[in-house]
């Protein structure tokens, strides 16, 4: 009990984090009639010049720490810690541009179903890669988790594909920097953000249309870069600190949860009877999942 108490900023840290995402679909659709390219650059260059200034002007002592401590690791230890942070900034930028198509140009229900099956992945790869141990209960609720993945990618296998692309990248970012422990959250993040910047800066040119982006367009862009980015991914990287991948990937379920009642009750996106089917499924799933931490946290 005392455990899931000492750890409730972790928990309330995942879960600020997975509901804002859940209601990213608002701002992404009110500029969705700009290419999805044109979104994903601008949202990587807002967040990484943002972060930039941020660090430089209120971390700098912190910067000096992570400097002084990284002369002290050995040869080893600075290669994952190099490897495991851009490798975060490639999954990410895969992740995003994905996610963007998907909410702007299939169905934000689709962009929910990725979400639904990502905790499943994350869960499984985090048993496999980082032996992280499971319960039976908890099996068991994968086990629901995964009978309702199958009921949605049954009726919708256009839709599953594009939505097994988003949650497979999102998942392997979550283990890798779980693994990622050598540097302060939000330097990460910052290298993370440059680094993905860098890589696509050569193709500008060639993937950017030349449509006039309005004032609304950067105002979306700067609120997408600053609500949407840097806040959540903090959010989640300071939650990996104290919680392992597989509880996070349970909690990532109340993204798709809001995500599909934003496409439900916001923009009236037709529902099926599976659907409400699955996302109840869903939602059994990870109390049984959480059942002790839910008797912790009200005890």
């Amino acid at each position: 009990m005392n455990e899931v108490k000492n750890k409730s900023s972790y928990y309330l840290a995942a879960v600020v984090a997975f509901f804002i995402w859940g209601v990213f679909s608002l701002a992404l659709k009110s500029i969705s009639a700009f290419p999805s390219l044109d979104i994903l650059y601008y949202r990587i260059f807002f967040a990484a010049t943002i972060l930039s200034v941020f660090n430089l002007a209120f971390s700098r002592k912190k910067i000096q720490i992570e400097i002084t401590n990284w002369k002290t690791k050995t040869k080893i230890e600075k290669k994952n810690t190099l490897f495991f942070t851009l490798i975060g900034g490639i999954l990410l930028t895969v992740n995003w541009f994905i996610f963007i198509y998907v909410t702007n140009h299939i169905s934000i229900k689709a962009a929910a179903f990725a979400y639904i099956i990502c905790p499943l992945i994350t869960t499984l790869l985090a048993a496999i890669l980082l032996n992280e141990k499971l319960k039976k209960f908890q099996w068991i609720a994968i086990g629901i988790i995964f009978c309702s993945c199958v009921l949605l990618g049954f009726f919708s296998p256009y839709d599953a594909l594009y939505s097994l692309i988003v949650a497979i990248t999102y998942a392997l970012y979550l283990i890798s920097q779980r693994k990622n422990q050598g540097l302060n959250k939000l330097l990460v993040l910052n290298i993370q953000m440059i680094f993905a910047a860098l890589v696509i800066l050569p193709f500008f040119p060639l993937f950017v249309s030349d449509i006039l982006k309005t004032d609304f367009f950067f105002l979306m862009i700067a609120l997408i870069a600053i609500l949407f980015t840097i806040v959540p991914l903090l959010l989640n990287l300071y939650a990996l600190n104290g919680l392992n991948s597989s509880t996070i990937g349970i909690l990532l379920y109340i993204n798709p949860i809001v995500n599909f009642f934003v496409a439900f009750f916001y923009y009236h996106e037709k529902t099926f009877w599976y659907q409400w089917v699955a996302y109840t499924l869903v939602i059994f799933s990870i109390l049984l999942y959480n059942q002790k931490i839910i008797r912790g946290l009200i005890s």
